[in-house]
């Protein structure tokens, strides 16, 4: 290294050029072997520095976004996931619904697909550059219960919920809401109504949303006619995936045996 790469070195420092200062040394081999011109070698630099930002941000906004596992569009079994539209999907995999502040509503048995479906396109969205949270309903509603009790709640909502440009909820329904709890759910809904898009996941037809949501029917037509207003609604039929697999090993089959001897 001679005095003027190491002079280089700290400017690119200087200036947070990093990516610049990686590609520096073999790109001025590059060009000076092609007799490149001055203005291609700089574009070229330009560029790198670019592209590796670029994956730089999709990385930190996957790892903030908290997923549980990376899930792919191109992985989801729509031969398995019975009523799925295959253009319904693809047309929400361009992400128009989160400019237009829409909803995305996944409704299913167990196991059909639903978190996959969630997910993916939660992962596209980071990679698009677009501010995404995943969180279970139960996980949400204890950060929401935490700071109502320590009357931290409209920072907490600001922070975990009107920060991100698409936030996704799963698991809506497998556990019955206090009414306290349901309360503060609402307050999410309301809060992101037509402000930012959400990703919702339930196994609850939308008539049986009030047992969830403490036996309140008033405040569950509420809360649903401000998610369902702006949504596409994706419905998810057939045999949960997982059992599927067990029963193809003989694990479900020799457990009812068991249960029966």
């Amino acid at each position: 290294m001679n005095l003027q790469h190491e002079r280089m070195l700290a400017l690119c420092e200087g200036l947070n050029l990093p990516f610049v200062a990686q590609a520096y040394a073999s790109a001025a081999q590059d060009a000076a072997r092609q007799e490149r011109a001055y203005s291609d070698f700089l574009e070229g630099l330009l560029k790198t520095e670019a592209a590796g930002r670029q994956v730089r941000k999709q990385s930190m906004l996957t790892r903030l976004a908290g997923f549980p596992a990376i899930k792919t569009l191109e992985e989801f079994d729509y031969e398995f996931a019975a009523g799925v539209k295959r253009s319904q999907v693809d047309e929400l995999a361009g992400l128009a619904f989160v400019e237009r502040h829409e909803n995305v509503v996944l409704v299913g048995p167990s196991g059909v697909g639903k978190t996959h479906l969630a997910v993916a396109l939660g992962y596209r969205a980071a990679q698009a550059g677009i501010k995404t949270r995943f969180t279970t309903a139960a996980d949400l509603l204890l950060t929401l219960s935490v700071a109502h009790a320590q009357n931290q709640l409209k920072t907490v909502m600001h922070r975990a919920i009107a920060a991100y440009r698409l936030l996704i909820i799963d698991e809506i329904g497998y556990l019955p809401m206090t009414r306290e709890q349901a309360n503060l759910f609402f307050q999410v809904i309301a809060a992101r109504y037509e402000k930012g898009s959400l990703i919702v996941t339930s196994n609850l037809p939308f008539g049986q949303w009030d047992a969830t949501f403490a036996q309140d029917a008033t405040l569950t037509a509420a809360l649903l006619d401000r998610l369902l207003h702006h949504a596409r609604i994706v419905p998810i039929a057939g045999e949960s995936y997982r059992l599927k697999h067990q029963r193809q090993a003989g694990i479900v089959q020799t457990t009812k045996m068991a249960a029966g001897a």
